[in-house]
């Protein structure tokens, strides 16, 4: 209920929502006690009754604190998962390169439309919490892709194996990103979490000041950081839903990084590039700058 929550209502929505139903709950029971039993019958409270609410308060600050540091470090964590997949993927598609050719072309096939559907489709589906059965099938093309590598030599059973890691690395993070989506805080925490906060704000009703702003202003103040805790915790434990969400960006970025035609041409040998700049300073200076003749690109060093 609450991802839907978080996903079909904006958060500016939800926030003011929040606030001022926590500040409407706090004000008004506070008022509807001074009307019912008096400001000097509630006076005899206030020495029992703050003992009682400091422990209260610092009980519910405790757990909510808990609640809010523990959705953070797991939104991270999710965030750090989808940059470790973005690179593994990156990785992979340059590794293929020193697969045999077929085997090699087959993979980087399949993992440009494995990123390709994580961007255009599962950022979508995991809003809502659910995977994308595009991306599914596309990990499962690229995962027959590189089983189906037949490597010959050690040269290439070594490539071989750091490419079955880059593909567990890959799965890896994306379930880890999976697991995420549909929130990490379980609903009877919420439970327990939106009660407290009800009990917590309901106890400034049991005290009697003669300055009725002075604790109204308090009440509402109260309200205002329960509540806006309790929305900084619902926007963190979705990580890819609402305004606050995990960005594609790694993704992006990671198809910049899988050109068809890399890599670049073979470089030039040095002692190559020696002879031809000793038999041809004249005709170089003459015509192009060195790295832009006919051989393309050149590495030295």
């Amino acid at each position: 209920m609450l991802l839907h929550l978080a996903h079909d209502t904006p958060l500016w929505v939800t926030g003011l929502i929040l606030t001022l139903g926590a500040a409407a709950y706090g004000i008004g029971l506070t008022l509807f006690a001074r009307w019912m039993y008096g400001v000097d019958r509630l006076k005899l409270n206030n020495e029992v009754a703050g003992f009682k609410f400091a422990v209260v308060g610092v009980f519910y600050a405790v757990m909510l604190a808990f609640v809010v540091i523990a959705v953070w470090e797991d939104f991270r964590n999710t965030e750090n998962a989808v940059r470790d997949e973005a690179k593994a993927a990156i990785d992979l598609h340059r590794l293929s390169f020193a697969l045999p050719t077929e085997g090699g072309a087959d993979i980087r096939k399949h993992l440009i439309n494995y990123v390709n559907d994580v961007r255009e489709h599962e950022w979508t589906t995991m809003a809502v919490g659910e995977p994308s059965d595009a991306v599914v099938k596309d990990l499962d093309r690229l995962s027959q892709a590189v089983f189906a590598v037949k490597p010959e030599g050690f040269q290439e059973l070594a490539l071989y194996q750091n490419a079955l890691r880059l593909l567990a690395v890959m799965t890896d993070n994306r379930n880890e990103r999976l697991d995420s989506a549909d929130g990490s805080v379980p609903s009877i925490l919420w439970f327990v979490l939106i009660v407290g906060g009800l009990i917590t704000l309901g106890y400034p009703a049991f005290f009697g000041t003669t300055n009725l702003l002075a604790q109204t202003l308090m009440t509402g103040a109260l309200a205002e950081l329960v509540a806006l805790s309790l929305l900084l915790g619902l926007a963190f434990d979705y990580p890819f839903t609402g305004e606050v969400q995990i960005s594609p960006f790694p993704f992006d970025y990671a198809l910049r990084q899988m050109p068809p035609n890399w890599p670049p041409p073979q470089a030039t040998p040095l002692s190559t590039f020696r002879s031809r700049l000793c038999t041809g300073m004249g005709e170089v200076g003459r015509s192009q700058p060195l790295a832009n003749r006919d051989h393309g690109w050149l590495g030295v060093g």
